[in-house]
């Protein structure tokens, strides 16, 4: 179960890793490790992308025209959108912790 403080999950990208960088990070923080790779556990791959590529599917778009349109689109949603993002991030990093930190299947 998560705690009640805030809680930090990052990519384990080596900027993120390195010694100098865990030093500056005092705030407190609990850091959860990340597993390698996980695209389950990052909500732009399981939430955000899913319902865009909803979104664009059959649209063609010149020059920045789609820029425009996922820029409007993230705007438009209500915060309830991420809110629901950021509870499945939860469920899904459960599952991945009791799965002994490997893929989880969709």
């Amino acid at each position: 179960m998560l705690s009640q403080s805030v809680v930090m999950i990052h990519d384990n990208a080596r900027p993120h890793t390195a010694a100098a960088t865990q030093n500056l990070i005092t705030f407190g923080w609990e850091q959860f490790d990340h597993p390698p790779y996980s695209p389950d556990l990052a909500p732009s791959d399981f939430h955000l992308n899913l319902h865009l590529k909803s979104f664009l599917a059959g649209q063609q778009f010149h020059n920045d025209a789609v820029k425009e349109a996922v820029t409007t689109r993230f705007a438009s949603q209500a915060a309830s959108f991420y809110d629901e993002g950021i509870q499945k991030l939860v469920q899904h990093y459960d599952k991945c912790l009791n799965n002994g930190g490997n893929y989880v299947e969709k």
